[in-house]
């Protein structure tokens, strides 16, 4: 069982910047495909961003975040710059266990944080 963590969220104004964290437990951090989901109020969740166990390859659904992964430090990011109020909601971090060095689509994770939960206003 993997148990995924979140941090990093909070109130930003438009057009500033916020890195998340996701860290892991329960399992090998460099055999984890890991991503990000946002889930605006009243949504559904939507991939915005994953990587391969390694870090050596990504998605991004847009320009403005960016995905990366420290297998030194179990740690996995999403920066965030240009924030707009559509980026207020939750940011999910999900993960799934491999040997393979794939990007995951939305639908290949088995593990999920609680959220963390970003507000952009002014």
């Amino acid at each position: 069982q993997v148990q995924l963590a979140e941090s990093g969220g909070g109130l930003v104004q438009p057009g500033g910047s916020l890195r998340l964290s996701c860290t892991a437990s329960g399992h090998t951090f460099s055999n984890l495909a890991m991503g990000w989901y946002h889930q605006a109020p009243g949504k559904e969740r939507e991939l915005i961003a994953a990587c391969t166990s390694r870090g050596d390859s990504t998605y991004h659904a847009g320009g403005r975040f960016t995905i990366s992964k420290n297998n030194s430090n179990n740690t996995l990011y999403l920066q965030m710059n240009s924030l707009m109020p559509e980026d207020t909601g939750i940011y999910i971090c999900a993960a799934r266990t491999t040997l393979l060095n794939v990007v995951l689509s939305s639908t290949g994770y088995d593990y999920y944080g609680q959220g963390t939960q970003v507000t952009v206003s002014s």
